[in-house]
Protein backbone atom coordinates (compact mmCIF):
# COMPACT_ATOMS: atom_id res chain seq x y z
CA UNK A 1 0.00 0.00 0.00
CA UNK A 2 1.56 3.38 -1.17
CA UNK A 3 1.81 5.78 1.80
CA UNK A 4 0.73 8.43 -0.30
CA UNK A 5 -2.67 6.46 -0.87
CA UNK A 6 -6.16 7.86 -0.36
CA UNK A 7 -8.95 5.22 -0.14
CA UNK A 8 -11.82 7.32 -1.16
CA UNK A 9 -14.11 7.49 1.73
CA UNK A 10 -14.75 10.20 4.36
CA UNK A 11 -11.19 10.61 6.34
CA UNK A 12 -11.90 10.70 9.98
CA UNK A 13 -8.34 11.03 10.76
CA UNK A 14 -4.89 10.65 9.59
CA UNK A 15 -1.86 9.65 11.68
CA UNK A 16 1.53 8.23 11.28
CA UNK A 17 0.74 4.80 10.04
CA UNK A 18 -3.10 4.51 10.27
CA UNK A 19 -5.98 6.30 8.35
CA UNK A 20 -9.06 6.34 9.66
CA UNK A 21 -12.44 6.72 7.71
CA UNK A 22 -15.73 7.88 9.01
CA UNK A 23 -18.48 5.83 8.27
CA UNK A 24 -21.02 6.55 10.60
CA UNK A 25 -21.80 5.11 13.46
CA UNK A 26 -18.26 3.23 12.64
CA UNK A 27 -14.60 4.01 11.68
CA UNK A 28 -12.62 2.22 9.28
CA UNK A 29 -9.42 2.06 10.58
CA UNK A 30 -6.77 1.27 7.83
CA UNK A 31 -3.28 0.46 8.41
CA UNK A 32 -0.63 1.59 6.05
CA UNK A 33 3.06 1.07 5.03
CA UNK A 34 4.38 4.26 6.17
CA UNK A 35 7.18 4.35 8.81
CA UNK A 36 7.91 7.09 11.03
CA UNK A 37 11.38 7.52 13.23
CA UNK A 38 11.75 10.48 15.48
CA UNK A 39 8.83 11.55 14.81
CA UNK A 40 9.35 11.81 11.12
CA UNK A 41 7.40 9.96 8.15
CA UNK A 42 10.12 8.55 6.14
CA UNK A 43 10.62 8.60 2.33
CA UNK A 44 10.02 5.03 2.30
CA UNK A 45 7.42 2.70 3.15
CA UNK A 46 7.85 -1.12 4.33
CA UNK A 47 5.88 -2.76 2.22
CA UNK A 48 3.39 -5.54 4.29
CA UNK A 49 4.71 -3.89 7.72
CA UNK A 50 0.58 -2.73 7.91
CA UNK A 51 -0.68 -6.19 7.73
CA UNK A 52 1.51 -7.83 10.46
CA UNK A 53 0.70 -4.69 12.82
CA UNK A 54 -3.41 -5.44 11.57
CA UNK A 55 -2.92 -8.66 12.23
CA UNK A 56 -1.17 -8.09 15.74
CA UNK A 57 -3.68 -5.76 17.30
CA UNK A 58 -6.96 -8.17 15.87
CA UNK A 59 -5.32 -11.12 17.51
CA UNK A 60 -4.96 -9.17 21.13
CA UNK A 61 -8.44 -7.95 20.92
CA UNK A 62 -9.97 -11.40 20.70
CA UNK A 63 -7.47 -12.75 22.87
CA UNK A 64 -8.36 -10.14 25.55
CA UNK A 65 -12.39 -10.04 25.77
CA UNK A 66 -12.14 -11.41 28.74
CA UNK A 67 -10.11 -8.45 30.26
CA UNK A 68 -12.29 -5.24 29.00
CA UNK A 69 -14.60 -5.16 26.09
CA UNK A 70 -12.98 -3.70 22.73
CA UNK A 71 -13.87 -1.32 19.65
CA UNK A 72 -13.25 -4.31 17.23
CA UNK A 73 -16.57 -5.12 15.27
CA UNK A 74 -14.32 -6.97 12.27
CA UNK A 75 -11.53 -7.80 10.08
CA UNK A 76 -13.42 -9.62 7.55
CA UNK A 77 -13.96 -6.93 4.10
CA UNK A 78 -16.87 -8.89 3.41
CA UNK A 79 -18.20 -7.43 6.78
CA UNK A 80 -17.94 -3.87 5.67
CA UNK A 81 -20.55 -1.34 4.70
CA UNK A 82 -20.97 -1.20 0.82
CA UNK A 83 -19.04 1.58 0.47
CA UNK A 84 -15.83 0.81 2.00
CA UNK A 85 -15.94 -3.00 -0.19
CA UNK A 86 -15.79 -1.15 -2.63
CA UNK A 87 -11.85 -0.45 -2.12
CA UNK A 88 -11.42 -4.36 -0.95
CA UNK A 89 -8.43 -4.90 -2.38
CA UNK A 90 -6.50 -2.10 -1.13
CA UNK A 91 -7.88 -3.47 2.76
CA UNK A 92 -8.01 -6.80 2.98
CA UNK A 93 -5.62 -7.53 5.57
CA UNK A 94 -4.99 -4.38 6.82
CA UNK A 95 -8.25 -3.05 7.66
CA UNK A 96 -10.47 -3.08 10.76
CA UNK A 97 -14.38 -2.00 10.83
CA UNK A 98 -15.09 -0.80 14.63
CA UNK A 99 -17.31 0.99 17.14
CA UNK A 100 -17.10 4.77 17.25
CA UNK A 101 -16.34 5.40 20.79
CA UNK A 102 -15.18 8.86 22.88
CA UNK A 103 -11.73 8.85 22.68
CA UNK A 104 -10.21 9.86 26.20
CA UNK A 105 -7.02 12.27 25.90
CA UNK A 106 -4.71 9.90 27.65
CA UNK A 107 -2.16 7.46 27.00
CA UNK A 108 -2.34 4.21 29.96
CA UNK A 109 1.73 3.11 29.50
CA UNK A 110 2.59 0.22 31.63
CA UNK A 111 6.16 -0.69 32.15
CA UNK A 112 7.29 -3.59 33.61
CA UNK A 113 11.29 -3.25 32.71
CA UNK A 114 13.68 0.03 32.96
CA UNK A 115 14.47 1.26 29.51
CA UNK A 116 13.94 3.90 27.54
CA UNK A 117 12.99 7.43 28.98
CA UNK A 118 12.24 5.56 31.99
CA UNK A 119 15.67 4.49 32.46
CA UNK A 120 16.95 7.86 32.03
CA UNK A 121 15.05 9.40 34.61
CA UNK A 122 15.33 6.79 37.20
CA UNK A 123 19.53 7.55 36.58
CA UNK A 124 18.64 10.84 37.54
CA UNK A 125 15.34 10.90 40.54
CA UNK A 126 15.44 7.21 41.30
CA UNK A 127 11.79 7.21 39.81
CA UNK A 128 9.64 7.43 37.38
CA UNK A 129 6.59 9.81 36.53
CA UNK A 130 6.43 10.48 40.39
CA UNK A 131 7.16 6.27 41.10
CA UNK A 132 9.87 5.61 43.30
CA UNK A 133 11.97 2.48 42.44
CA UNK A 134 14.26 0.70 44.81
CA UNK A 135 17.93 2.04 44.84
CA UNK A 136 20.50 -0.03 42.46
CA UNK A 137 18.10 -1.07 39.49
CA UNK A 138 20.03 -2.10 36.43
CA UNK A 139 19.32 -0.71 32.78
CA UNK A 140 16.92 -3.14 31.29
CA UNK A 141 16.40 -4.75 34.79
CA UNK A 142 12.81 -6.37 35.10
CA UNK A 143 11.12 -4.16 37.71
CA UNK A 144 9.59 -5.45 41.26
CA UNK A 145 6.08 -5.28 39.40
CA UNK A 146 4.30 -3.69 36.81
CA UNK A 147 3.94 0.45 36.83
CA UNK A 148 1.50 2.61 35.53
CA UNK A 149 2.75 5.91 34.11
CA UNK A 150 0.30 7.76 31.50
CA UNK A 151 0.84 10.47 29.71
CA UNK A 152 -1.21 13.08 27.58
CA UNK A 153 -2.86 12.23 24.48
CA UNK A 154 -0.71 15.20 22.21
CA UNK A 155 -2.41 16.15 18.95
CA UNK A 156 -1.08 17.92 16.00
CA UNK A 157 2.47 16.81 16.33
CA UNK A 158 2.89 18.06 19.25
CA UNK A 159 5.08 15.31 22.31
CA UNK A 160 3.01 13.80 24.90
CA UNK A 161 4.07 14.82 28.15
CA UNK A 162 4.46 12.30 31.30
CA UNK A 163 1.61 13.34 33.98
CA UNK A 164 0.98 11.52 37.63
CA UNK A 165 -1.97 9.55 38.43
CA UNK A 166 -3.63 12.49 40.22
CA UNK A 167 -3.24 14.70 37.28
CA UNK A 168 -5.04 12.17 35.16
CA UNK A 169 -7.89 11.48 37.71
CA UNK A 170 -8.21 15.43 37.58
CA UNK A 171 -8.27 15.01 33.77
CA UNK A 172 -10.90 12.33 33.29
CA UNK A 173 -12.62 12.00 37.00
CA UNK A 174 -10.64 9.24 39.59
CA UNK A 175 -12.71 5.98 39.25
CA UNK A 176 -12.41 6.13 35.67
CA UNK A 177 -8.74 6.80 35.65
CA UNK A 178 -8.61 3.79 38.22
CA UNK A 179 -10.87 1.84 36.17
CA UNK A 180 -7.88 2.33 33.08
CA UNK A 181 -4.88 1.76 35.63
CA UNK A 182 -6.14 -1.61 36.84
CA UNK A 183 -7.28 -2.50 33.39
CA UNK A 184 -4.09 -1.72 31.44
CA UNK A 185 -1.85 -3.66 34.29
CA UNK A 186 -3.55 -6.84 33.59
CA UNK A 187 -3.98 -6.27 30.14
CA UNK A 188 -0.36 -6.12 30.35
CA UNK A 189 0.22 -8.83 32.68
CA UNK A 190 -1.64 -10.92 30.26
CA UNK A 191 0.02 -10.10 27.46
CA UNK A 192 3.76 -10.19 28.91
CA UNK A 193 2.99 -14.12 29.99
CA UNK A 194 1.86 -14.89 26.45
CA UNK A 195 4.52 -13.30 25.05
CA UNK A 196 6.80 -14.57 27.62
CA UNK A 197 6.20 -18.37 26.93
CA UNK A 198 6.59 -17.85 22.95
CA UNK A 199 10.18 -16.12 23.88
CA UNK A 200 9.49 -12.47 23.70
CA UNK A 201 9.86 -9.88 26.43
CA UNK A 202 7.23 -7.16 26.54
CA UNK A 203 9.34 -4.58 28.08
CA UNK A 204 6.39 -1.51 28.13
CA UNK A 205 3.83 -0.86 26.30
CA UNK A 206 0.52 1.79 25.73
CA UNK A 207 -2.90 2.06 25.75
CA UNK A 208 -5.68 3.82 24.18
CA UNK A 209 -9.40 3.74 25.84
CA UNK A 210 -12.68 5.07 24.62
CA UNK A 211 -16.25 5.61 26.27
CA UNK A 212 -19.82 4.25 24.92
CA UNK A 213 -22.38 4.73 27.36
CA UNK A 214 -20.05 5.38 30.20
CA UNK A 215 -18.24 1.98 29.60
CA UNK A 216 -14.92 1.74 28.52
CA UNK A 217 -13.01 -0.16 26.16
CA UNK A 218 -9.79 -0.75 24.44
CA UNK A 219 -8.95 0.73 21.02
CA UNK A 220 -6.55 2.02 18.49
CA UNK A 221 -3.68 -0.84 18.50
CA UNK A 222 -2.78 -2.96 21.22
CA UNK A 223 0.40 -4.50 21.97
CA UNK A 224 2.30 -3.81 19.02
CA UNK A 225 5.68 -3.13 17.45
CA UNK A 226 5.11 0.01 16.90
CA UNK A 227 3.11 0.60 21.01
CA UNK A 228 5.59 -1.88 22.91
CA UNK A 229 9.00 -2.66 23.52
CA UNK A 230 9.69 -6.19 22.28
CA UNK A 231 12.57 -7.92 23.76
CA UNK A 232 13.99 -11.53 21.99
CA UNK A 233 14.32 -13.84 25.54
CA UNK A 234 16.81 -15.46 23.95
CA UNK A 235 19.23 -12.69 23.65
CA UNK A 236 17.96 -10.52 26.78
CA UNK A 237 21.17 -9.51 29.65
CA UNK A 238 20.21 -6.64 32.28
CA UNK A 239 22.86 -4.24 32.11
CA UNK A 240 22.77 -2.85 28.91
CA UNK A 241 20.09 -1.62 25.99
CA UNK A 242 18.79 -4.25 24.12
CA UNK A 243 18.15 -5.65 20.47
CA UNK A 244 14.08 -4.55 19.79
CA UNK A 245 11.95 -6.40 17.56
CA UNK A 246 10.85 -2.75 16.03
CA UNK A 247 12.08 0.17 14.48
CA UNK A 248 15.63 -0.28 15.95
CA UNK A 249 17.40 -1.23 12.85
CA UNK A 250 15.66 1.97 10.82
CA UNK A 251 17.17 4.65 13.38
CA UNK A 252 20.39 3.05 14.15
CA UNK A 253 20.43 3.34 10.16
CA UNK A 254 19.65 7.13 10.48
CA UNK A 255 21.52 7.90 13.34
CA UNK A 256 24.74 5.69 12.84
CA UNK A 257 25.25 4.62 9.10
CA UNK A 258 23.63 8.15 7.46
CA UNK A 259 23.96 10.35 10.12
CA UNK A 260 20.95 11.91 9.20
CA UNK A 261 20.63 15.35 11.47
CA UNK A 262 16.65 14.86 11.70
CA UNK A 263 15.71 18.08 9.02
CA UNK A 264 14.19 18.17 5.38
CA UNK A 265 14.67 16.43 3.78
CA UNK A 266 13.67 13.48 4.48
CA UNK A 267 15.42 10.51 3.69
CA UNK A 268 14.37 7.01 2.41
CA UNK A 269 15.41 3.78 3.49
CA UNK A 270 17.69 1.39 1.09
CA UNK A 271 16.73 -2.04 0.23
CA UNK A 272 18.50 -4.31 2.72
CA UNK A 273 17.18 -2.15 5.74
CA UNK A 274 13.53 -1.95 4.26
CA UNK A 275 13.92 -6.13 4.31
CA UNK A 276 15.49 -6.26 7.61
CA UNK A 277 12.88 -4.19 9.26
CA UNK A 278 10.02 -5.94 7.55
CA UNK A 279 11.56 -9.71 8.98
CA UNK A 280 11.72 -8.39 12.43
CA UNK A 281 7.69 -7.42 12.43
CA UNK A 282 7.10 -11.16 11.10
CA UNK A 283 8.91 -12.71 13.57
CA UNK A 284 7.09 -11.36 16.34
CA UNK A 285 3.88 -11.79 14.30
CA UNK A 286 4.75 -15.37 13.84
CA UNK A 287 5.92 -16.10 17.46
CA UNK A 288 3.17 -14.23 19.00
CA UNK A 289 0.06 -16.13 17.47
CA UNK A 290 2.36 -19.57 17.59
CA UNK A 291 0.20 -22.15 19.40
CA UNK A 292 2.39 -24.15 22.51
Amino acid sequence: MATDHQIDLPLFWRGKVRDVYDLGDHLLFVTSDRISAFDVILGSGIPGKGKVLNQISAFWFKNLEGVISNHLISVDVMDYPAEAQKFSSMLEGRSMLVQKTEKLPVECIVRGYLAGSGWKEYQKSQSICGIPLPAGLRESEKLPEPIFTPTTKAEGGAHDENMTFDEMCALIGQPLAETLRKKSLEIYEKGRAWADARGIIIADTKFEFGVIGGQPMLIDEVMTPDSSRFWDKATYAVGRSQDSFDKQVVRDYLEKELRWDKKPPVPSLPPQIIEKTLERYRQVVDRLTAPL
